[in-house]
């Protein structure tokens, strides 16, 4: 079965929000889906988009999952995002999360070093 993931993070201020997920993601969105939405795709068929619906905002928590998880951290900090928490599990496993001006929570994950 084919899974595509098109995940939706409500923010209260469209510009101040575009410009925030810009710096998090590295890139300006791959498509602009209106006046109020904007659309990143991660990898085929798996994209994030933030849309302005200040009666929802600051509720979404999602996590991504990348290969490298220190180089990625780095490369967000080059833009000036630092985490707002850093976590290891038992298992190895570690996050690194953020927080956007709304208080929605992104985080990525790596599997154990």
């Amino acid at each position: 079965m084919a899974v595509d993931l098109f995940a939706g993070i409500p923010v209260s201020d469209y510009a101040s929000a575009l410009a925030w997920y810009q710096r998090l993601l590295g890139s300006p969105p791959t498509f602009v889906a209106s006046d109020t939405e904007a659309v990143w795709e991660l990898a085929e068929h798996r994209s994030v988009f933030i849309e302005q619906r200040p009666g929802r905002a600051g509720h979404a928590m999602h996590t991504i999952f990348v290969d490298d998880l220190d180089t990625l951290v780095a490369q967000i900090a080059d833009r000036g995002l630092e985490p707002t928490k850093r976590e290891t599990y038992p298992n190895g496993v570690r996050k690194a999360k953020y927080q956007d001006p709304d208080g929605n929570e992104i985080e990525f994950g790596g599997a154990p070093l």
